[in-house]
């Protein structure tokens, strides 16, 4: 197969861990025999008159490049942000189509592979009208767990699962939930995220410890992800002040980047916690296997999450997790033998901390359970979705064609 990935959300020179769980998935895709990937990856134009922190990363990306394996081209569309989030899915669309149509009378695409409904999804859905090549959308969370609830922009994403090949949930709920908001349940199906297990082995903890420079005898939590509020931090910190009281040696680890920091901070300072807070910013996503080899419990306290690969990395390492029970969690956290499965407050994130600091765990049934998930095993699946959709829009085609 010839396939098309778009998508915005996937890695670039500027952010070698910008969509990386894309960049997995398909990469694994492209070494199946017989299949070639090609990446168009939108990159929004900012005028030179607006503020942002973000212009000249995004200026600095190149037209074309390549990530890994991966031929990736860059075009880019206009973007306000705050203003044309309705007309963000148009406005990719515009940017790219000379673009996709050239690479198209090209190399021949057999189908387009995009990810995110809205706004890449449905830009995707027009080329794909345009250009006479089916699309799959595959659906990873906010924009099917928020964006639906935006006016505007619900109507966009019920269009795009409509008109769409085929549809792609990271989890089983999120697959439902394209099926209530349109999406044929006979062109939809649930594949998960993978892991990568030459980056996420088990190194030994003391080892770990020593070259990350944490206390050997300490407890160690660990948190990685964006600093936004959906992943929970501003809950997570107050747990850990509560739980200081009877963990004397407890340290939580943030690894991650993101606007919430500053708050974060002083949260942490206002909680009398500083020095139990550790925020050591983005890390390489290669680099990972020492931070969660290193810590005695891994934590995830968001608010929505579609298939969050921090759960199978930190498996994939021996370390148990604990997390707020959303969406597909309970998914990948399928036994009390793997993590523990809380909401979201600071008390049942303190008493799920707790159990999991006192448990013994068997970490080489955590290493096997996360390498039955990986990204080869996952890219099987793809392809034969793909595949099938692909036959199912031949086929209809045809019958279309002979009356």
């Amino acid at each position: 197969m010839q396939i098309l990935t778009f998508t915005s959300l996937f890695p670039n020179s500027a952010d070698r861990t910008f969509g990386v769980f894309i960049y997995q998935r398909m990469a694994h895709v492209d070494k199946r025999s017989g299949n070639k990937v090609h990446v168009v990856a939108p990159v929004p134009y900012l005028p030179s008159w607006l503020k942002s922190t973000h212009r000249g990363a995004m200026a600095r990306i190149p037209r074309v490049e390549q990530i890994g394996e991966l031929t990736v081209y860059h075009p880019r569309y206009l973007l306000l942000p705050k203003v044309s989030l309705a007309f963000h899915g148009l406005l990719i669309f515009l940017g790219s189509f000379l673009l996709v149509r050239r690479l198209h009378k090209k190399i021949g695409f057999n189908c387009i592979d995009a990810h995110y409904v809205y706004p890449d999804g449905f830009a995707a859905v027009l080329l794909g009208r345009s250009l006479g090549i089916p699309v799959v959308v595959s659906a990873r969370g906010t924009d099917i767990s928020l964006f639906p609830s935006f006016r505007l922009i619900r109507p966009l994403i019920h269009w795009t699962l409509r008109r769409a090949a085929g549809v792609v949930g990271v989890c089983e709920a999120l697959k439902n939930a394209t099926i209530n908001l349109g999406a044929p349940p006979d062109k939809a199906c649930a594949i998960g995220n993978g892991i990568d297990l030459d980056r996420f082995e088990p190194v030994n903890r003391i080892e770990a410890r020593r070259k990350l420079g944490m206390p050997e005898d300490a407890e160690v939590i660990l948190s990685v992800g964006n600093l936004i509020p959906v992943k929970g931090y501003q809950v997570l910190i107050p747990a850990i002040a509560q739980l200081v009281r009877d963990h004397p040696k407890i340290r939580l680890y943030i690894v991650g980047e993101g606007r919430f920091r500053a708050k974060l901070e002083a949260q942490a300072s206002r909680e009398g916690i500083s020095d139990r807070i550790f925020f050591v910013g983005r890390r390489a996503n290669e680099d990972l296997k020492d931070w969660y080899s290193a810590a005695d419990v891994s934590c995830l306290a968001s608010s929505r999450e579609g298939w969050a690969n921090v759960l199978l990395e930190s498996m994939a390492c021996g370390t148990p997790v604990v997390a707020t029970c959303v969406w597909g969690t309970p998914e990948v956290i399928v036994s009390p033998e793997l993590g523990v499965l809380v909401e979201q407050s600071k008390e049942s994130i303190t008493e799920g901390l707790r159990q999991a600091l006192l448990k013994q765990w068997n970490r080489r049934a955590l290493v096997e359970y996360a390498a039955a998930h990986t990204w080869d095993i996952v890219a099987g699946e793809v392809e034969s979705f793909l595949e099938s959709r692909i036959a199912a829009q031949r086929l209809l085609t045809s019958e279309w064609g002979e009356r």
